[in-house]
């Protein structure tokens, strides 16, 4: 009987490099998460202040630290209206702007990104989605190998359950280009 040789791996070098990349990874995601974590304290802290300083402008108007002697009950009240319409203008812009931002987050990304995928070639290039959350539609620039190939993406868009209303609004067919592309822009809505 022969005699066996068996020669089994060296003692674990290439599993210890396995082991501290893994762990530089881990690193790298726990900074970018503590990065992003901080970004996000101090935007509420920005916004706290924020809150305060409106706090204590309202407050002002409505208890004035030294009254006038000289001025009488009537200009008071009418200044007090002046800031208080002031500050109502400011927290109603204020109040605007952060609704746009819910909108744009509280938009279906998943679900919008997962159809337009879904009724995507290989003979189609997407180029721009460019979502409007006031009208729920999203317009979508592209590139096509040819005009059929472009039909069939609308068509497919029109199939998908979460768009509809999916219609080109210009396509240009690329005369300099010698496969003569066809560049297109559409609108879908979405439910």
């Amino acid at each position: 009987m022969h005699r066996l040789r068996l020669r089994f791996p060296d003692s674990g070098g290439e599993a210890r490099q396995a082991g501290a990349a893994l762990i530089l990874l881990g690193v790298a995601a726990l900074a970018g998460v503590l990065y992003e974590f901080n970004a996000a304290m101090n935007e509420v802290a920005y916004w706290d202040m924020r809150i305060a300083s409106m706090d204590r402008r309202m407050q002002r108007t409505i208890t004035p630290q030294s009254p006038s002697r000289h001025v009488s009950p009537v200009v008071r009240q009418e200044v007090r209206q002046e800031v208080r319409q002031e500050v109502r203008q400011e927290v109603r812009q204020e109040i605007k702007k952060a609704n746009g931002v819910m909108n744009e987050i509280d938009l279906p990304w998943g679900a919008l990104f997962d159809s337009v995928e879904y009724a995507s070639s290989h003979d189609v290039a997407l180029l721009s989605l460019q979502p409007d959350p006031s009208g729920r539609t999203m317009r979508i620039g592209g590139e096509a190998k040819n005009i059929p190939a472009m039909l069939d993406f609308v068509g497919a868009l029109e199939r998908e359950p979460v768009l509809r209303d999916a219609h080109l609004l210009k396509y240009e067919i690329k005369r300099d280009d010698p496969y003569r592309p066809v560049i297109f822009s559409l609108v879908a809505s979405w439910t």
